[in-house]
């Protein structure tokens, strides 16, 4: 696999391992002992847990998914780091009884490294978007989105 020659690429080459639903590939973005957070605070800590977990997912949650990425915005960190983000939309989800669920939207942030061979990411975190919300509670029943300008 060639490693992203720009920051710019790196969603672009997560989403096309995503679609063919090649966690090897996907991990291969990552530097080795690369970290990874996902939308519900899942962290791993190398190259092999992120392939791992991908694996997984790709082959259990998300193997009828799309995944395409909607804006990007680069924040370069000098010549040999930067900051991306991404605003992701995906659907194809399924719940443990196998049905499908509505789409999804998030915001992955990728830190990412010049190497040799090309743009590496260093560590990324997925952030869920919920529209109407403005944090999460835990409560008497579990998780809840909360808005407070709706009071």
């Amino acid at each position: 696999m060639r490693l992203p020659q720009t920051p710019e690429e790196i969603p672009a080459q997560f989403a096309a391992a995503w679609m063919a639903r090649d966690a090897e590939a996907l991990a291969a973005l990552f530097v080795e002992d690369a970290d990874f957070v996902n939308v519900v605070g899942l962290w791993w800590h190398n190259r092999a847990d992120i392939q791992r977990a991908h694996a997984y997912g790709l082959r259990v949650i998300f193997d009828q998914s799309s995944l395409r990425a909607g804006g990007i915005r680069v924040r370069s960190l000098g010549e040999s780091y930067a900051i991306v983000h991404c605003r992701w939309h995906l659907t194809g989800q399924r719940d443990p009884a196998g049905e499908l669920l509505g789409e999804r939207t998030a915001v992955m942030v990728f830190v990412a490294e010049h190497r040799p061979l090309g743009w590496q990411v260093v560590t990324a975190q997925n952030t869920d978007v919920i529209p109407g919300s403005e944090t999460l509670g835990i409560g008497s029943d579990g998780v809840e989105t909360l808005n407070y300008q709706k009071r």
